[in-house]
């Protein structure tokens, strides 16, 4: 018997169009996971800017005082993602629509076949994690339309609304509950960084806009209002900075020397039995002080500026002087003890301002935002060089070491010379890496111009 020649070659042709088929049908398949993907990838590229640049709030020009090439940076960022979100969300209505995704219990079935012709089945259950995806971003989309939602964003959440006893079932949430997005609305008063994109340069949108508010009836009362609501914000955090200086200040003043001064002069005076000197470097000191006294009286005496005295004399001369060192040391002590407990009421006074003033906080936080950000680079680069030079510099060890002698000093512990070394030789340091990571992860991204002029400015 003769074989057909054509049979194998057909056949052949045959298997390959049925793997195209496959491949494409799996392609198909997979299309409306990989567009929500994507797009839930692009939503949290946006919520990441927000978390960074904006603690949590939408991209705003009005939220802080950005250059002009960060402001740009955030313009295409923020334009890039939400074109991403758009455009997959309408494949994956498009995709879904066709493979029927959404009557489906079982998203992906992948069938593997081996040698011996068994199939291995890996089924898995996903149509809570597509509905938690679309939810989170609903809610990036939302804080950035004005009008009707993206395409396929609400109809696909409604037609994807599992049933109760599946919702109490489902998977914990995608973003935990201490980064969950606060409910704001969306009307606002600041334009979004979306509100300028066109075919034209944006610094002639910019100007024809400009030209637009100055021909504006009504942009004087704008102007006011924005002036009145600057002053009242300047006003609010210039006086909540006082309130944060002097009201501690001041308790710790008043309890120092109204309630804690005389709980303690009376206990120390009516007790015979308490110590004159705190720790033994007050001890010292006033030994030093007086077989100083001692020895400038007898060298006086031997130079002839002093009548000669008898031993019995310079003795008593000497017990006076002990006298005067000890209610000085003593006094010294009550002093040290009443800056402990004052300082404690003062700091629990602070903490209740910081407390109750969350609102003054933010009000704060804004001022010093505008006041920071107005600077031009080179001052910028200038504080940043002088408060690293005077906390981290190299001759910064010489003023720490002064400040905790007076921290010691005010209450009452003896220096520790080798706790101080290793405060100097550890601190600072961290200190140093904290700069250079604001600087490299803040900074970089918010100002790039006053980085460049730091580094010039530095070598």
């Amino acid at each position: 018997m003769s074989d057909d020649p054509i049979s194998p070659m057909r056949n052949s042709a045959l298997a390959s169009f049925k793997g195209y088929l496959r491949s494409a049908n799996r392609w198909l398949q997979s299309t409306p996971e990989r567009a929500l993907d994507q797009a839930y990838e692009a939503a949290l590229a946006i919520k990441a800017l927000e978390d960074a640049h904006f603690d949590g709030n939408p991209i705003s020009l009005d939220s802080g005082d950005y250059s002009k090439s960060a402001r740009t940076y955030l313009k295409e960022e923020l334009k890039k993602y939400l074109d991403i979100i758009r455009i997959r969300l309408f494949e994956f209505k498009a995709s879904s629509s066709i493979v029927r995704l959404s009557n489906q219990a079982i998203t992906e079935v992948q069938l593997e076949e081996n040698g011996n012709e068994n199939l291995a089945i890996n089924v898995i259950d996903r149509p809570n994690l597509i509905l938690k995806k679309l939810r989170f971003i609903d809610e990036v989309l939302a804080r950035y339309s004005n009008s009707e939602p993206s395409p396929g964003s609400v109809m696909i959440v409604t037609n994807l609304q599992p049933p109760a006893k599946a919702l109490s079932q489902a998977e914990p949430p995608l973003v935990s509950q201490g980064n969950q997005l606060p409910k704001r609305s969306t009307k606002r008063d600041m334009k979004s960084l979306t509100d300028k994109t066109g075919v034209l340069p944006r610094s002639i949108l910019e100007t024809v806009d400009r030209v637009r508010r100055e021909l504006d009836p009504e942009s004087e009362q704008e102007v006011v209002q924005d002036f009145r609501k600057s002053k009242s914000r300047t006003v609010t955090a210039l006086r909540f900075i006082l309130l944060l200086i002097i009201i501690p200040l001041l308790m710790q003043q008043l309890t120092k020397n109204f309630i804690v001064g005389p709980v303690v002069d009376h206990f120390r005076a009516n007790n015979e039995q308490v110590q004159v000197f705190l720790n033994h470097e007050l001890e010292d000191e006033a030994l030093d002080e007086l077989q100083r006294f001692e020895q400038r009286i007898r060298f006086e005496i031997m130079i002839g500026r002093e009548e000669p005295k008898a031993e019995e004399e310079i003795a008593e001369l000497v017990r006076d002087r002990a006298a005067e060192i000890q209610q000085e040391y003593l006094d010294r002590g009550s002093d040290a003890i009443k800056n402990v407990f004052a300082d404690l009421f003062g700091l629990f006074v602070f903490g209740v301002i910081i407390a109750t003033g969350k609102r003054e906080i933010a009000v704060l936080k804004s001022f010093m935002d505008q006041l920071v950000y107005g600077l031009s680079d080179s001052a910028k680069a200038f504080i940043i060089i002088l408060f690293t030079d005077i906390f981290v510099g190299f001759h910064s060890p010489h003023g720490w070491e002064v400040i905790l002698e007076g921290v010691s000093r005010h209450f009452g512990l003896p220096a520790n010379r080798d706790f101080i070394f290793l405060f100097i030789a550890t601190f600072p340091v961290i200190l140093d890496t904290i700069f250079k990571y604001w600087i490299f992860r803040y900074l970089n991204r918010v100002s790039p111009s006053a980085v460049a002029t730091y580094r010039n400015m530095n070598e």
